[in-house]
């Protein structure tokens, strides 16, 4: 009875910390500022796929020229995927259609994009959809920027 007692209250511990590491992970993601919400799906077929599988939750991080995207359920303390400036290239704008409704926010808007010859797709709210593309037009004199 006291070793089952103890194996429960042992796991309740590890949950209790496991939610707290997540939490912590994303206030210091968020501790150098520039953060959004923004749902990514890497390598995205030539027609489009409205399925709404593929998608995957995450935080960009606006660092220089770059964003950084994490996954939110992950401890991984860097980046899963870092996007370029200058390597981003624009190609449409749409809204969620089908079962990606269910996958997504409910206020994304998706922005198909080409990143060094890979087809992505990051889902993200209005307000953050527009300082992503004033970020992308800021680019220095001479970066070579397409911005649909």
């Amino acid at each position: 009875m006291v070793l089952a007692l103890l194996l429960s209250a042992l796991v309740v511990a590890l949950v209790v910390i496991g939610l707290f590491m997540f939490g912590l992970r994303r206030r210091l993601i968020q501790r150098s500022g520039g953060t959004f919400d923004c749902s990514l799906r890497w390598n995205v077929p030539e027609g489009g796929d409205a399925s709404g599988k593929g998608w995957v939750y995450g935080v960009a991080r606006y660092s220089g020229d770059r964003i950084g995207w994490f996954r939110v359920f992950s401890y991984a303390p860097r980046p899963r995927r870092v996007l370029d400036r200058d390597a981003i290239e624009v190609l449409a704008r749409r809204m969620p259609e089908g079962e990606e409704e269910l996958a997504l926010l409910s206020d994304s808007v998706v922005l198909g994009c080409l990143h060094q010859g890979v087809r992505l797709e990051l889902a993200m709210s209005e307000d953050a959809l527009t300082g992503f593309l004033a970020w992308l037009e800021a680019a220095p004199p001479g970066q070579r920027v397409n911005v649909a």
